[in-house]
Formats: structure tokens, C-alpha cells, sequence
């Protein structure tokens, strides 16, 4: 089956090219077509009304890949697009808040899902604060997991809820949901802060030190992610890397049982995941925290 035409809530999508092999181990688009049908009700939700920028992987993990944030000129019509202002143009931003949508992105390639930590109904303000824990070479994934319940930890000493998920790759991923009234600049900051608590109580194994040379044998804690037009692979976003792993949210008793393992969770397995566990991200969808507190300290 390589071309099919593809009612979806009443709009055409054309789905080419749906033998061609993204994974190495016999996944083809059409897999990834299905993946981001069936798991657009856990997904949309947390896409809804974010700017998205396309990572796409034409040829699969073995091909070339590049970001484009410009929605294409050929996308079709209902395809909802948003301007936002960058200093040297107006980019018009893909906006994902239906299931068509998914399909036509999946069938542009794209194996992960992208977006801002803004919505656009305050697009300077996000209402997502993030810390990447990226381990180096050297790195237990059980070392990650006692990093990531130190940021926990720091976390709430500011009153503030965090929530943990694989990143699907080596690392662990904490979204801390915020109010949006804090522009990007103060939400980097106060993660920053809260980097540089991690590092003062723990050198020997953690590191805010952007060189990769100089990170060996420790996790980075990457505040930098919370910049304006930032993004990463965010939940239940598949990942381009061997086995189809899936970005999936953990409850914290999992992280501090330290027995997760980063590729846990893979399209095979995921759906199987949800029917027990349900979206452990959905109180993500209403918490909105102040930053007060942090702020205050991190002045």
C-alpha cells in the first residue's frame, strides 16, 4: 500500500508512500501514521493551541532530518497556521489542535511532536517551565533518576508540582506547570536557579556546563530549554531512534523505585501502558502554579 486518500472529520488527507521504512527494525510510515491516530485523544490535549515546528524525517532514521518551522505552502487550507514575530521574520507556526492535523503531519514525517511551551493565547508567556536532565557519557540512567527526584525535591521548596517523564532518549524530561504571566526570560531564569541549587548540593554529578567535553560522567541540567521558541519531544511524542521509543510520562513513585529504564516505553507497548495508568499528565492540563516564590529567590 503506498497512496491512499484518508477521510478525516471530513477533510482529505493524502497519505503517501506508506511502505516507505522509518525504523531500521521493519516500522514504515504507515506504523507511524497509526501510532499518532490512535494516540492523538492522549496527545492533542497537550499539543492544543502551541505553536509546533516540524522535525521531519523524509527518509527515515537512516536519512537526512531538518526543523522546519515555516508551515509549507502546499499544506492544505483547514491546516490552522499562527504568525509569531522573530527578529529577522514573521514565521507562520503549524498550530496541531486535531486529529487531522496529526495525520497530515505524520505523513509529512514527522516522527516527533515539537511544540512551543507557550499557547498562543499568551504566546510570550509559557505556561510550561521544563528541566532537560541530559546525561553524559558515563551515566547511569539510575544516576538520572536521583538527579531528577533533587529537582523534585528543590522544586518544592517553591510550593511548585513537578511532573517527570522519559525522554524517550537517554534522559528524563520535568514539566512544571506555571500560570502564563511570566515572560520567557524570568521562567529561564528561575530554572536556572533551581540548575544551579542542584549543582551546588551535588557537583560530583551534575553539571549546568554547556560544553559537552566538559560534562563527562555527569547529567547537564538544561534550563536553556525554557528559552522564547525552544522545543523538545514532548509526551507521547515518538523518538527517531531504534525500538520506536515513546516520551512517556512516569508518576513519581516510579522515578524514586529507580528501576525505569529509558526505552521502557516504545509504540509497542504504550497503549497497553495507558489502559493502566491513564494520562499521568492530565493534571498538567489545569495546574497553574505562581513562580513567585522562585522568582524572589532567584533575583
Amino acid at each position: 500500500m503506498k497512496d491512499s486518500l484518508v477521510s478525516v472529520n471530513g477533510h482529505e488527507v493524502k497519505l503517501t508512500n506508506l511502505d516507505k521504512l522509518l525504523w531500521p527494525e521493519g516500522l514504515t510510515k504507515a506504523h507511524l501514521v497509526k501510532y499518532y491516530w490512535e494516540i492523538a485523544p492522549h496527545l492533542l490535549p497537550h499539543l492544543y493551541n502551541r505553536p509546533l515546528v516540524m522535525k521531519r524525517y523524509p527518509d527515515g532514521l537512516a536519512g537526512e532530518r531538518f526543523y522546519q518551522k515555516e508551515c509549507p505552502d502546499y499544506a492544505p487550507s483547514w491546516i490552522k497556521r499562527y504568525p509569531i514575530e522573530h527578529s529577522e521574520k514573521v514565521v507562520n507556526y503549524i498550530i496541531c489542535n486535531d486529529v487531522q492535523t496529526l495525520i497530515w503531519l505524520a505523513n509529512q514525517g514527522c516522527i516527533e511532536m515539537h511544540p512551543w511551551l507557550s499557547r498562543i493565547e499568551n504566546v510570550e508567556c509559557p505556561d510550561l517551565a521544563v528541566m532537560d536532565l541530559d546525561p553524559a557519557e558515563g551515566v547511569s540512567f539510575s544516576d538520572v533518576l536521583k538527579i531528577a527526584l533533587l529537582v523534585k525535591e528543590a522544586l518544592a521548596q517553591f510550593n511548585l508540582k513537578s511532573y517527570p517523564k522519559t525522554s524517550g532518549a537517554s534522559g528524563l524530561h520535568i514539566f512544571v506547570p506555571i500560570k502564563p504571566v511570566y515572560a520567557y526570560p524570568g521562567v529561564t531564569r528561575a530554572m536556572q536557579y533551581i540548575a544551579d541549587m542542584i549543582v551546588k548540593i551535588n557537583p560530583e554529578q551534575t553539571t549546568v556546563e554547556r560544553r559537552v567535553s566538559k560534562r563527562k560522567g555527569k547529567v547537564y541540567l538544561d534550563y536553556l530549554q525554557n528559552g522564547r521558541g525552544k522545543t523538545m519531544a514532548f509526551q507521547y511524542s515518538l523518538r527517531p531512534l531504534p525500538g520506536a521509543p515513546v516520551s512517556t510520562p512516569l508518576d513519581w513513585s516510579e522515578v524514586e523505585s529507580l528501576k525505569i529504564v529509558p526505552g521502557a516505553f516504545t509504540i509497542h507497548n504504550i497503549f497497553d501502558r495507558l489502559k493502566d495508568t491513564g494520562d499521568l499528565y492530565h493534571n498538567l492540563l489545569s495546574l497553574k502554579q505562581p513562580l513567585d516564590l522562585l522568582l524572589d529567590a532567584a533575583r
